[in-house]
């Protein structure tokens, strides 16, 4: 009686049959997304006259967009940290409040929120006698340069107000998660050498959990640069403030559309490098972490 072909040999076959198939569709694919690419610079390149006139305003823009982006996330993590701090209070007062602070803000949406700031919460400091615009801008008459406070200063401040807030609460689950994600025989450790629970939460426990929530921070702070983008309805000259004013007056439909790709292209040259360096840190810190 004879031997059929063994299992190996059988997937060895198959396996030879489906390798071409699987690089032709990879090939396909490869090919498809430089005729894409090359179209889409050819689309570019027909608009170049309009797209060198836009740029540099355009730039502008996306580099309002990214400063407020910036100090947004840094009154962010303020915020996010001291609510994580309080949801992890042992005072259960401490705790409904972070746990309010949380859930009304990731449950309500964020345009509602930044309106809410600049006219309801601006409408009644301003009728309190408190405006940011007159405070800093005779801040900095005092130091002569009071050319640098612009008029939409309320709303950059209410903006960024606004912003970190918002963001505040989702960077309070991240920084909460983190610090859950430290093992407690660490938290114990540093107690038995005497540490109090002050100094184990600086020294031990946050150092390990920052190392864990860079990843969604980064994550987090891509969206908020896209989400800067409802500060143009605050009247703040940003990047889709100046797209929206450039496009809304083109006739050409055509030429309308090249703006808003153009606006769009703006926060893909700042967003991408941040997801690639996103993506980095959590290979390199899963890396290290199986390392340990």
């Amino acid at each position: 009686m004879l031997a059929g072909p063994s299992t190996r040999e059988t997937s060895v076959r198959l396996g030879q049959g489906l390798w071409p198939r699987r690089a032709g569709s990879d090939y396909f694919y490869y090919v498809l997304v430089v005729v894409a690419l090359g179209a889409f610079a050819y689309y570019l390149y027909q608009y170049r006259q309009e797209g060198l006139v836009y740029l540099p305003a355009l730039l502008q823009g996306a580099l309002v967009s990214l400063v407020v982006s910036l100090i947004s996330t840094l009154f962010a993590l303020l915020f996010g940290l001291m609510g994580a701090l309080g949801r992890l209070s042992r005072f259960r007062l401490i705790r409904w409040l972070s746990t309010i602070y949380v859930e009304v803000v990731r449950g309500t949406p964020l345009l509602v929120q930044l309106l809410l700031w600049y006219y309801g919460i601006g409408q009644v400091l301003a009728v309190a006698g408190f405006n940011p615009h007159s405070i800093a801008f005779e801040f900095m008459t005092v130091l002569q340069n009071n050319s640098l406070v612009p008029d939409a200063f309320n709303g950059f401040f209410y903006g960024i107000i606004g912003l970190s807030f918002n963001y505040g609460a989702y960077m309070t689950e991240v920084f909460r998660a983190g610090i859950l994600a430290v093992d407690k025989g660490q938290t114990e450790a540093s107690l038995s050498l005497g540490l109090d629970a002050r100094q184990t939460m600086r020294h031990v426990v946050l150092p390990q959990a920052i190392r864990i929530i860079i990843p969604p921070f980064t994550n987090n702070f891509i969206t908020l640069i896209q989400d800067s983008a409802f500060l143009s309805v605050m009247a703040v000259i940003e990047l889709e403030y100046v797209t929206i004013g450039f496009a809304l007056p083109q006739t050409n439909p055509n030429s309308k559309l090249f703006v808003f790709v153009l606006g769009a292209l703006c926060y893909l040259v700042i967003c991408y490098p941040l997801s690639v360096l996103a993506r980095y840190f959590e290979r390199r810190l899963s890396v290290e972490h199986l390392d340990v």
